[in-house]
């Protein structure tokens, strides 16, 4: 806003810029980049390590001082693991489980978070509470009672005794609860008063606005699935039920580890999750900004 010379005020116009405003450089990017972009680099360094690795042999792995840059390009490890008659099992016993954890969270997720965040029915608080309760309780506690539940269901040494326990998380629940509550009601209100049931309100009206949430449980449902290894380990005893993580350990032995093949399995493993993150990425970072912090 400026004053004009007749003393009247001019309305809209912007406030001329200080010399010393103009004369301050402009950064093409956001300062906090130059903060953000080291930490960046220095958690990328394992990953890139563990890259380089896995095209060196196990002599120069194993050298000491350890090499940093492998002398040339050595598919050894890749070779052994893709050669194992086992490892394309343990790949589709890993997206087996992983494919149908996702799917029921996100049925079984939406379904119970949709319930808690508008439905009003006795004891909702109060289970509300204890379900959350759940996410505080350490896996350790709860391994024993999962495995004798597994057991008497006749599941042990099956993929179903991976998918049971995974097939629903308090989370899931928690965290499509929490996006649901931030949805505005007349847009539901709306569909009810022209005559529609409350799924088909879920399904044709919510939904398709919670895909950000949605999005978001699936890569961490299937990161956790995917790069679980203490359950399998407990509840899997047969190399042909094996997952990918729990069959990459066949490669370490107790006086001989291959260790160019433990990478090479390492990066096959990593790249999926890699790549699921990075095709969520922008949903993930929507879902929690908009949705993680409402209570």
């Amino acid at each position: 806003m400026t004053v004009t010379t007749t003393g009247r005020t001019r309305v809209g116009a912007r406030p001329a810029a200080s010399p010393a405003a103009r004369r301050r450089p402009r950064l093409p990017f956001s300062p906090w980049h130059l903060l953000l972009a080291p930490l960046a680099a220095l958690f990328a360094v394992p990953l890139l390590w563990l890259l380089l690795s896995s095209f060196m042999s196990n002599a120069e792995i194993n050298r000491f001082p350890p090499a940093l840059w492998p002398s040339g390009v050595d598919l050894g490890g890749y070779r052994y693991v893709l050669g194992n008659a086992m490892f394309p099992r343990w790949l589709l016993n890993s997206a087996i489980v992983s494919a149908v954890a996702v799917a029921s969270n996100l049925v079984f997720g939406t379904l119970g978070g949709y319930a808690f965040a508008r439905m009003r029915f006795a004891g909702s608080r109060v289970l509300l509470v204890l379900m959350l309760a759940t996410m505080v309780v350490p896996f350790q506690l709860t391994m024993i009672p999962t495995f004798l539940v597994m057991k008497k269901l006749g599941l042990i040494d099956t993929l179903g005794a991976l998918i049971v326990p995974a097939l629903v998380t308090p989370f899931a629940v928690f965290l499509l609860r929490q996006f649901f509550l931030s949805l505005p009601r007349e847009l539901e209100e709306a569909a009810w008063i022209d005559g529609c049931s409350r799924l088909r309100v879920l399904y044709a009206i919510v939904l398709p606005l919670a895909r950000p949430a949605l999005a978001t449980v699936a890569v961490l449902t299937f990161l956790t699935t995917w790069n679980d290894l203490t359950w399998p380990l407990i509840a899997i005893n047969h190399d042909t039920q094996y997952t990918l993580p729990l069959g990459l350990t066949t490669f370490q032995g107790q006086h001989h580890t291959r260790w160019s093949a433990v990478m090479a399995g390492n990066v096959i493993t990593v790249l999926p999750v890699l790549l699921a993150f990075l095709f969520a990425q922008k949903a993930f970072i929507r879902s929690i900004t908009s949705s993680g912090l409402k209570g």
